[in-house]
């Protein structure tokens, strides 16, 4: 038998997670162990075509993809973009596309609500949409009993409380996650700048930021060496070049400045300026959403995410034990060198799959 004939045959778990900036997905074997991951900018602001260039390339990956056997478990947050009218059509839209693509058994996760097929998914859309880190605290929750999950992304970073081996949130979706602390609406690599702080230190002085889109925190930790290039997958700014150089120019903006203004190490202490400033505010939404927790006092931390680097960094502050998501799937030998890596970027993806794989050992065991 051929190898190509040897993966059709062989089930497999497809996990997605299509947000608005990104689409992930998780192939997941019926063992439930990790046997590839990928990640895939896809601004489907722009158009959902946008989507559908990402399933091509995802089906390019995998040929089995659309293959019969293979099933797929799908979370969301791109029904947030502006492409839709409200989370509702962006809800249809995305499920009805995804299951149009990769075929009617599609399951989505839908939290409370358990797993939903597309039509379910439709009338029930409030609990489909932005549930994504409800997955990943619900597989966190099979491995400890006690922990603050803290996934930081691209764009955002959710702080979910696990007590008792179950999620113990506050909030059940963006608008209440929001008053809790248990979201905080920025992250590593797409965040203006002036979203993050409104005045920062340079020079031994305090100055006002600048409320334009000069620059993103990508060039923040492009500086201080700690984003990882492949994590680095939309443009800056300016649409300029992603080196040290062109990021410092960015930063400058911010104040009223220019790169020539500073050197290259004032510019990359300027960077840790912005990069306290992003702990600090971390840092208030999880002293909140502890507060609301005594138990977890001293628990450790868990982290996610392409920016997990300030989980860790948190976690020190704290004198806390760090503890890192990709260390919790179980990886295939064939896997790639960085795939617990990119398990722990693409962690809403993993879950789902994972998620799916037990509940069908759990049927196959009744």
């Amino acid at each position: 038998m051929s190898a190509a004939a040897a993966v059709l045959l062989e089930p497999a778990v497809f996990g997605w997670d299509v947000g608005g900036a990104h689409v992930k997905v998780s192939r997941v074997d019926a063992a439930g162990v990790v046997t590839d991951i990928a990640q895939w900018a896809c601004p489907l602001w722009q158009g959902l075509e946008h989507l559908h260039r990402t399933i091509d390339a995802a089906a390019a990956r995998w040929p089995e993809l659309g293959h019969a056997r293979s099933r797929h478990a799908v979370t969301m947050t791109g029904e947030m973009v502006d492409l839709f009218a409200d989370r509702e059509h962006g809800v249809h839209a995305l499920v009805d596309a995804l299951s149009a693509r990769l075929g009617a058994e599609t399951a989505f996760f839908a939290g409370a609500f358990g797993w939903l097929d597309a039509a379910q998914s439709v009338t029930q859309w409030r609990a489909v949409a932005s549930a994504n880190w409800l997955a990943t605290a619900q597989f966190v929750a099979t491995r400890m009993r006690d922990c603050v999950l803290i996934d930081i992304g691209s764009t955002t970073t959710d702080i979910v409380p696990i007590v008792d081996a179950r999620v113990a949130a506050r909030g059940h979706n963006d608008a209440t996650r929001l008053v809790t602390g248990e979201l905080a609406y920025h992250g590593v690599v797409r965040t203006p700048l002036c979203g993050i702080a409104h005045r920062i230190a340079f020079r031994g002085e305090t100055a006002g930021v600048m409320n334009e889109w000069f620059a993103t925190s990508a060039d923040v930790y492009r500086l201080t060496g700690e984003l990882w290039p492949p994590h680095d997958q939309h443009p800056s700014a300016d649409n300029g070049l992603k080196t040290v150089a062109a990021s410092c120019a960015r930063l400058a903006r911010t104040i009223g400045r220019d790169a020539a203004d500073a050197s290259e190490d004032e510019w990359r202490a300027f960077a840790y300026a912005w990069r306290d400033a992003q702990l600090r505010a971390i840092s208030e939404s999880f002293d909140s959403v502890c507060a609301a927790h005594p138990s977890l006092a001293g628990a450790p931390i868990i982290g996610a995410g392409c920016g997990r680097f300030l989980a860790a960094a948190l976690a020190k502050a704290h004198a806390r034990e760090y503890m890192d998501f990709g260390g919790f799937a179980q990886i295939a030998d064939e896997a790639s060198d960085d795939a617990a890596e990119w398990i722990a970027t693409c962690a809403p993806s993993v879950a789902v799959a994972w998620l799916t794989t037990a509940r069908e050992r759990a049927q196959r065991a009744a």
